[in-house]
């Protein structure tokens, strides 16, 4: 079992430690991207560099805690003929499913078709998937006949449907898989400060001056580094980014098989509806591609967007009834930018090392990785044959029994700051039931007891999450 990465002090000691001697390396922005890289550096290099990570809010509160809690190779981009990108996912992925164990794990997923051609067509898919999983493969795809998919599925609409097959990906609670990812890094050394926000940076000679902005606490310090990995992800900006949006909607379980249903709509996109919550009580619908002009500190989804997967889902269930969501949610993806839909952006990702900078543009969940070999290798090239990740597993602190633990737990050893930490990153309960502020009370009262929160703040925090959970009227 590891040792807690932070203490209740970490933070202020942490920021403290940012702006003394230079930082060999800091990294800016704490998504998975941010955490894998820190991760990656520290156990490469041993404790022999001063590596140093700042978040603007909690870590992993933007894309990468809200996205379709899937590693897996990526079937649809098949049909753009993406195949190295599937191919490294899928490798990616059984390697995290060894590195991890209880945090990435098989899932079966039933693809209904609707016509021969369909299962000639996306059967063609699936063998090619299997191919390139190669030796990686975790499970050989199975086709059904419609008897069959009638036994396992019976609460699916097989009016007009052909068959079926059946493969498999993996499920992640991607939030954690982050979470432990940034703690194993804390415990090797690296530097690691929340609600710490870049104002910008400059070059003074061989060191750049970071401007750091302490959102809790208030006031502005300088923290220099030789270098800077930019992992702010869709708070990058700049021309080389394409933001687009994908929004879930959670719903009660639509089927009780355990299985999660991957649906090819007739617009090209591919939608799962997957099990989830406490006993797979819930179903979690998604995802949508929309681009994205706005800000990305105000993303959510639209009516729109409800709609179209409630339609979805109404389509592929014979009793799905109004499906009224009890939580929604929404996040970007940093594409790298090119023409063409939405869906059919790259996932694939560019990094480059510009004036002592690192950059990382788009690439996928299930890749991070990889990527973050890749940009270490960039970063630190006498380190290049230590790839240590390989073969390091993560081992999870045990989980707490209690509400009442769980949130110690948050606040005395992952650093939380906000009850929206709680309730989004450190754990979903935010995304498991209807909240109202009443029954958000009592954890807003457990939480702000070591946080030292006025009745003020307390009604703050419970607004804050009241917010990001509002689903929009449809």
């Amino acid at each position: 079992m590891n040792a807690p990465a932070f203490h209740p002090q970490s933070r202020k000691e942490n920021l403290a430690r940012l702006i003394g001697e230079p930082l060999d390396v800091l990294i800016i922005g704490g998504g998975i991207n941010g955490a894998g890289i820190a991760r990656d550096l520290a156990l490469r290099a041993c404790g022999t560099l001063r590596i140093g990570l700042i978040e603007k809010r909690y870590f992993g509160s933007g894309t990468s805690s809200r996205n379709s809690q899937l590693i897996h190779g990526g079937l649809r981009y098949l049909e753009h003929f993406d195949f190295a990108l599937v191919k490294e996912a899928l490798h990616e992925r059984a390697r995290l499913v060894k590195l991890a164990p209880g945090l990435v794990e098989p899932l079966r997923f039933v693809m209904p078709f609707e016509t021969w051609f369909q299962r000639r067509y996306y059967g063609i898919g699936l063998w090619l998937y299997d191919l390139l999983a190669g030796s990686h493969n975790i499970a050989p795809r199975l086709n059904l006949s419609l008897a069959e998919l009638k036994r396992i599925e019976p609460d699916l609409n097989l009016v007009g449907l052909h068959s079926a097959a059946i493969f498999s990906d993996c499920r992640v609670n991607s939030a954690r898989l982050l979470l432990e990812n940034l703690f194993d890094a804390a415990r090797h050394g690296v530097i690691a400060v929340n609600y710490a926000e870049a104002a910008g940076w400059q070059r003074r000679g061989e060191i750049l001056e970071v401007n750091i902005e302490d959102r809790l606490g208030g006031g502005e310090s300088v923290v220099r580094a030789h270098q800077i990995v930019d992992a702010r992800g869709p708070w990058e900006g700049g021309a080389n980014l394409r933001l687009v949006r994908g929004s879930h909607i959670i719903v009660p379980a639509l089927t009780d098989s355990g299985n999660a249903i991957a649906h090819f709509h007739r617009d090209g996109r591919i939608i799962f509806v997957l099990p989830w919550g406490p006993q797979n009580s819930l179903s979690l619908i998604g995802t949508t591609d929309v681009d994205h002009s706005g800000s990305p500190d105000e993303v959510s989804i639209t009516p729109q967007e409800i709609r179209y997967l409630q339609a979805i889902a109404r389509e592929l269930f014979r009793d799905a009834g109004d499906l009224k969501p009890i939580a929604v949610y929404s996040s970007l993806r940093p594409l790298v930018a090119a023409d063409g839909s939405p869906s059919a952006a790259s996932r694939g990702h560019k990094i480059w090392k510009q004036d002592g900078v690192v950059k990382i543009t788009g690439g996928k969940y299930t890749t991070y990785r990889s990527m973050s070999q890749e940009a270490v290798d960039l970063l630190a090239p006498d380190l290049r044959g230590r790839c240590t990740t390989h073969e390091s597993a993560f081992t999870p602190a045990r989980k707490p029994d209690t509400a009442e633990a769980i949130i110690q737990q948050a606040v005395d050893y992952e650093m939380a700051q906000r009850l929206a930490d709680l309730m989004f990153v450190c754990t979903y309960w935010g995304y498991e039931r209807s909240w109202d502020a009443e029954a958000l009370r009592p954890l807003a009262h457990e939480m702000g007891r070591p946080l030292a929160w006025s009745d003020a703040q307390r009604e703050q925090q419970i607004a804050l999450v009241l917010r990001i959970a509002a689903i929009p009227a449809y």
